[in-house]
Parts: structure tokens; sequence; C-alpha cells
């Protein structure tokens, strides 16, 4: 049996130190990672959990059916439920195709220097603070016409979700394959009819996923809404130029009152808002999971 020359014994021990720190700092990043994992995780987990069960509680059928009592206590939420789903619906309709336009134009015919312009000014507008936008739209589309309205409302929300649109539709592009932009430019297609059918195309589940991100942000803002849409405890269906209630709103009014039956309703309300979010991420991820088996 050969017997190990000193060097090799040192090789080999020196390898099992070096194994040994690999080990360790592997287990100690695992447990780095599982631990910020938890942190992100928990706190979601948390405010679902609460929501859930206040929300729950407070929910019935006259929350769902009655609209606010004039006095403010009692009634239910079919305002507010009938404005956010108008006043979001009319964003989306205006936000989506300048958003995902835009987001085309950056990424396939733009130059860099205005590239980098436009890229540089959503990343702005999506760092300010919603409650500035409010006060904008408020200056233009409130003052003069020296009335609260509902399609003020939806353009403020459509400000917000513009710039999400644009450039998760931006960075979606830019992951398709630059080989079947050639395959189609090859074959004679022009270069518009290209974007549309091939790129956009491929793109588009990641673009569907850029527009729920941009609806769930808009369904859940409240300070654009104070200055332009303001609220109202009637239902108004199809009359944007008058005011109108929005979940947020009637969350914001009815938490701050004093009567337990108004911040049940608020909590009910909130459950609401909630559910809706998680609708149209259900909708939207099905309709990408279709798109992708076609």
């Amino acid at each position: 049996m050969a017997v190990a020359t000193p060097a090799v014994r040192v090789a080999r021990l020196t390898g099992t130190r070096a194994a040994r720190r690999r080990t360790s700092t592997d287990r100690i990043m695992r447990t780095v990672a599982l631990s910020a994992t938890i942190a992100c995780v928990v706190p979601l987990a948390a405010v679902l959990f609460y929501v859930t069960i206040k929300g729950l509680a407070a929910l019935n059928l006259d929350l769902l059916t009655k609209p606010s009592k004039a006095e403010g206590i009692g009634g239910g939420a079919l305002s507010a439920i009938l404005g956010s789903i108008q006043m979001v619906g009319l964003a989306t309709l205006m936000a989506i195709p300048v958003g995902v336009l835009a987001g085309v134009y950056v990424s396939e015919f733009s130059s860099s220097r205005s590239a980098r312009a436009i890229r540089f000014s959503a990343d702005v507008l999506v760092g300010v603070p919603s409650i500035l936008i409010g006060i904008f739209v408020f200056t233009f589309l409130v003052l003069p016409f020296k009335q609260y309205n509902a399609f003020a409302g939806s353009v403020a929300l459509a400000v917000i979700m513009v710039p999400v649109i644009m450039r998760t539709t931006e960075e979606i592009l830019k992951l398709v394959p630059g080989a079947l932009r050639e395959a189609s430019l090859s074959l004679g297609i022009p270069t518009w009819r290209t974007v549309l059918s091939v790129t956009v195309r491929t793109g588009l589940p990641g673009i569907l996923t850029g527009i729920m991100l941009a609806v769930a942000r808009a369904a859940g803002e409240t300070a654009p809404l104070l200055f332009t849409a303001l609220g109202s405890r009637l239902v108004n269906v199809g009359n944007f130029a008058k005011p109108m209630d929005a979940l947020p709103l009637f969350i914001y009014q009815n938490a701050r009152e004093p009567y337990e039956l108004q911040n049940e309703q608020a909590w009910g309300a909130a459950f609401l808002l909630l559910l809706f979010v998680l609708i149209v991420n259900v909708l939207v991820r099905a309709r990408s999971a279709a798109t992708r088996t076609q």
C-alpha cells in the first residue's frame, strides 16, 4: 500500500478545509436568503390574513347591494363598487394604448438618446407621489369646470398606469429573440407588421402581466381620487361628469368615522378591494397561460 507523501497530505488537508469553508459559507447564505424570504412573505401573509378575517366578518348582502345612506350610517358600498369598476375600467382603456405603444416605440423604433430620455421620464413619473398627480389633474380637469368629476379621476389613474405599462412592455420586448425579427423581415414582411405580429405577440404574456400590475395599483389609489372624483353616496352609473365613489374612498371615509358599523364596512370594502385585485391577477395569468399554449 502506497504511503502518502507530506505534500499529498497537505493538499488533502487544504482541500478538506476549503470544502468545509465552502459548505459553511453555503449554509450561511442559504440561511440569510431564507430569512430574507420570510421577511418578505410574512408581512404580506399577515396583511392578507388580517384583512380577510376582518373583511369576511363584515361582508353581507347589504354591503354589496345597497348604496350608502345620506346620513352616513348604515347602507352599503354599492356606489363604491360600481364607481371603482367604472373609473378603473376607463383608466385602463386610456392607459393601455398609450403605455403599450410607448413601450413599443422605445424598444423598436427610437434612437438610443431618445429612448434614454423617455425611459428616464417614465421612471420619474412612476416615482412621483400619486397625490401630486391628483393635484395636477385637479388643476386642469376640475378647476376649469368647477365640478369634481369621475372622468378626472379616471385620467389621474391612467397617468399612474401609463409609465408602469410602458416600462414593462419595453423590458418584455427586449427579451424577444432578435432572430424572430430577422426571420420575419427576411420574408419581406414590413417592420410595423413584424412588430405587431411577431414581437408584440411573442411578448404578450409579459405585457398582460404589466397591465395587471398597473390595474392593481390604480385600483388601490386614494389620494388622486380625493382631488378629482371626490366620492359620492349616490349610485352613479355612466355619468363621468359628476362625482363618483370608489372603494378606496369608501374605505378612507368610513375608517375615519367614530361609528363601529362604518368601521366594519371599511373592513368589508377592503376585503372586496383585495378580492378584486386577486381576480384580476387570476384572469390575466389564465389568459397568459392560454396565450403560451397557442
